[in-house]
């Protein structure tokens, strides 16, 4: 994808903050093995952004959802100075409380399940007036916009941000919230011209002093690397979902494997990892080597 033009945050005075490390967690179901009867053929998974290596996951049981089992995911992983970011049935006053009492930080989208914050952050940015929001919370909204180009496709993205009603809901529904978010996209078929809107909102514990509204949206697009760096390999590359092993609680086993795997070709500076996997079969020592077994005749 390439980009056409983006306009910086605008902030009072220039500043140097310091990288984000996002950590992005969605949920994929092993479509054969749950045909077959496999046990918890539901996982959660997480997955640094940066590097695109998997950093925990656990089985969503049959009789609960993805909610339960974020907060068991959690607790597996570090979250001092991580940012875990998630998609709206992750919006959870529980998942927000355990994600800061840990000390880590969160971007999660707001839908339909949180009706009432989601009206309130569309009125900041839609209706003010209706808020009754003073000058000084008003003038507390940045934003930039990203233009880029893909084949046919021309997207418009402006990200919003700003700290009106954060006091109110941050000190007990949502512990740390620093910012509210909308993002709008504009996608124009250059070859009919049609144009499509959409509008999405988040909640983030960043503050507009810890994170500028281009990384705030940098981080919000490239959650969705943990669907085609992780979910997507292994579905297309190692054809998870036809995979014939679905006793028990094999399947979560060989998901764990495949991610192993994959994040030790992408450790290893493999970005193709169908081309990674060819090399290491036509050379069996380079993937030896990458365990570190040694091939020389001792």
């Amino acid at each position: 994808m390439h980009a056409l033009q983006l306009q910086p945050c605008e902030l009072e005075e220039p500043c140097e903050l310091e990288a984000v490390e996002a950590v992005a967690v969605d949920g994929k179901s092993l479509r054969g093995s749950r045909k077959m009867g496999a046990v918890d053929a539901h996982l959660l998974s997480a997955l640094s952004q940066r590097v695109g290596v998997a950093l925990g996951q656990v089985a969503v049981e049959d009789k609960t959802n993805e909610i339960t089992a974020m907060i068991e995911l959690l607790a597996r992983l570090v979250l001092n100075g991580k940012l875990i970011t998630a998609d709206a049935m992750h919006t959870q006053h529980k998942i927000v409380s355990t994600i800061i009492e840990h000390g880590g930080d969160y971007l999660l989208v707001v839908k339909d399940n949180q009706p009432l914050l989601r009206e309130d952050i569309e009125a900041v940015f839609e209706a003010p007036h209706l808020l009754e929001l003073t000058r000084q919370e008003l003038a507390s909204e940045r934003k930039v916009q990203e233009v880029s180009m893909h084949g046919n496709r021309i997207e418009q993205r402006v990200l919003r941000t700003s700290t009106a009603v954060c006091e109110c809901y941050g000190k007990d529904l949502w512990p740390g919230l620093g910012q509210v978010l909308q993002i709008k996209r504009t996608i124009t078929d250059k070859r009919t011209g049609r144009t499509t809107c959409e509008t999405d909102y988040a909640i983030t514990s960043l503050s507009p002093q810890s994170a500028t509204p281009a990384q705030l949206l940098a981080i919000w697009r490239e959650h969705w690397h943990i669907e085609n760096k992780l979910h997507w390999v292994r579905d297309v590359t190692f054809d998870e979902d036809r995979s014939t092993v679905r006793s028990g609680h094999i399947p979560q086993v060989m998901a764990t494997l495949r991610n192993t795997a994959i994040g030790l070709l992408r450790l290893l500076g493999h970005t193709n990892i169908a081309r990674a996997c060819r090399l290491m079969a036509a050379q069996p020592r380079l993937a030896l080597a990458a365990l570190g077994c040694s091939t020389e005749n001792e």
